[in-house]
């Protein structure tokens, strides 16, 4: 089975093509990773156009769609969900959404990401793959499961311990998403993880507006 998959939690834009089998046999056969940062939006379209000319394929060809759905930036995220959900729509096929955080790395592992504000995105996995603990968020510091630590090298003095680099791959988000490929019918909605409020809220009180008297 074709499978498009993408992500935009991370200011690294991912979009790949692969073959998914059964037995959970991944062959990925195009992938783009665009350092994209808040440009998700435009970049994203292009980089599927990309993939699908790399691999000498056309969307029509898709029988399946995988997206992170994070956790990461309330913008960023919501153009990589909004789009998986819309293509899958418009040519009827399954969506599958899982954390991004499971597409980085394999084996026993902690995986960490910028979630901006000086914290991190965290979670734990087994070495089976299985994660332990999380997703979360947290100031680096104060982050207390234990290594070894993968994605953004740049906490690494912060953590007090090496972080090996590594990003959401097209085969990860498939791994993630085997059990939801091989029953479709099980897949949940497609439901960002932003684990933080966005940053506009509306207002909690209403000011009383005073109408100013007419001149005599």
């Amino acid at each position: 089975m074709l499978v498009l998959a993408l992500d935009t939690a991370t200011p690294t834009l991912l979009a790949g093509l692969a073959r998914w089998s059964a037995d959970g046999g991944v062959e990925v056969l195009a992938e783009r990773a665009v350092p994209s940062g808040t440009r998700h939006a435009e970049l994203l379209t292009p980089a599927i156009r990309d993939v699908l000319g790399d691999a000498g394929l056309s969307l029509p060809d898709v029988r399946a769609v995988v997206v992170g759905l994070g956790p990461g930036p309330f913008t960023g995220l919501r153009v990589g969900v909004v789009t998986a959900a819309t293509l899958a729509d418009a040519r009827g096929l399954p969506a599958v959404g899982v954390c991004s955080l499971d597409a980085i790395g394999t084996g026993a592992r902690t995986v960490v990401t910028d979630a901006r504000r000086k914290e991190v995105y965290w979670a734990r996995y087994a070495e089976s793959g299985a994660r332990l603990d999380g997703p979360g968020v947290t100031r680096p510091e104060e982050l207390t499961v234990a290594g070894p630590f993968v994605g953004d090298p740049r906490f690494a003095d912060r953590l007090g311990a090496p972080v090996t680099p590594a990003d959401v791959t097209t085969a990860g988000l498939l791994r993630a998403a085997g059990a939801q490929l091989a029953g479709p019918t099980t897949a949940a909605p497609l439901v960002p993880l932003y684990l933080r409020r966005p940053d506009a809220t509306p207002p909690t009180a209403v000011k009383p507006v005073t109408r100013a008297e007419p001149r005599p």
